[in-house]
């Protein structure tokens, strides 16, 4: 077990090495900051003066590697923008996107997973149709029509919820659901297929037989090994949450590391993308790692050499 974790660790390492370099060219190639930040009238050779203090005037790879230098001590630079440390900044913004993400991956493993179950239960009736058009339905929405149509609904045409910020828990309420929308038709879907897998198996058959509670053959026997496939769609979709709340964080004004780094793509406050990228490629990466572990405890079966 030792030996996987390390050498899962190194793989990690080397992945989210990967995803830096790509950010990082891709976001000198969008364009010279200088010219958003600088004064138009302003000369070359104030420029020039300007991009030397930004420590943008040295050659790529140079850039990448003091880049990785100062990010391995924690220091991504200083916003363009904000005139702050980048890495403060979106670690300011994280707890925000955290309790956006966990609220959403609550409604939707609590309303997936039932969804699922019910419709795997009852194959081919009515609760099976209409859990899987939810699905269907939740999965071909775009979550910024989705967003605007529940503002539109509970708090323009309603008045029941606020249709932007950050506060009580009102405010999460709308964006929670736009978030999760997605991924709870997904795990509804992921749990069904399964869990008609696991209950048509001959362990399952037996149980019954035996005389067991429907209650016990579904949830303890049926669903814990059906799981393993389930959890792995939740981590999937908690690691895509994480890094893709950039959508619904800019529809509901939310103050998260989403909407910061779309505004630092707009200003090409590389410190700010590049900070926000890093976060969310380690938090992933973590969050699969975790899940790899758990698996050895859902399965016995399952043994890591």
């Amino acid at each position: 077990m030792q030996r996987y974790l390390l050498k899962r660790l190194f793989h990690s390492v080397i992945t989210i090495l990967g995803i830096t370099l790509i950010v990082f060219i891709i976001t000198h190639l969008t364009g010279d900051p200088v010219n958003l930040l600088i004064h138009p009238e302003a000369s070359q050779a104030e420029r020039e003066l300007f991009r030397k203090e930004l420590g943008l005037d040295q050659p790529l790879y140079i850039q990448y590697f003091e880049f990785l230098k100062n990010a391995v001590q924690g220091d991504f630079g200083q916003s363009f923008r904000h005139q702050t440390p980048a890495f403060s900044l979106i670690m300011g913004a994280l707890p925000a996107t955290l309790e956006l993400t966990i609220a959403a991956m609550l409604i939707s493993i609590f309303t997936g997973v039932p969804v699922g179950i019910i419709s795997s239960i009852k194959p081919r009736s009515y609760y099976d149709r209409f859990g899987m058009a939810f699905a269907l339905l939740g999965q071909s929405m775009p979550v910024f029509w989705a967003g605007l149509m529940l503002i539109l609904l509970f708090a323009v045409k309603l008045g029941m919820l606020p249709s932007h910020g950050r506060g009580g828990i009102e405010h999460i309420i709308l964006p929670a659901c736009t978030l999760g929308l997605f991924s709870t038709a997904a795990i509804a879907r992921f749990t069904r297929s399964s869990m008609l897998d696991v209950l048509d198996s001959e362990y399952i058959k037996t149980a019954r037989i035996k005389g067991l509670s429907e209650y016990k053959v579904v949830l303890k026997h049926a669903l814990k090994n059906a799981s393993i496939p389930v959890i792995t769609m939740t981590s999937l979709q908690f690691g895509r949450m994480l890094s893709g709340a950039v959508i619904t964080e800019t529809i509901f004004s939310w103050p998260g590391v989403g909407r910061i780094a779309v505004l630092g793509i707009y200003s090409r406050d590389y410190p700010v993308v590049q900070a926000a990228v890093f976060v969310a490629s380690v938090l992933f990466v973590a969050i699969n790692l975790i899940v790899d572990i758990l698996y050895a405890y859902l399965d016995p079966r399952i043994k890591y050499k």
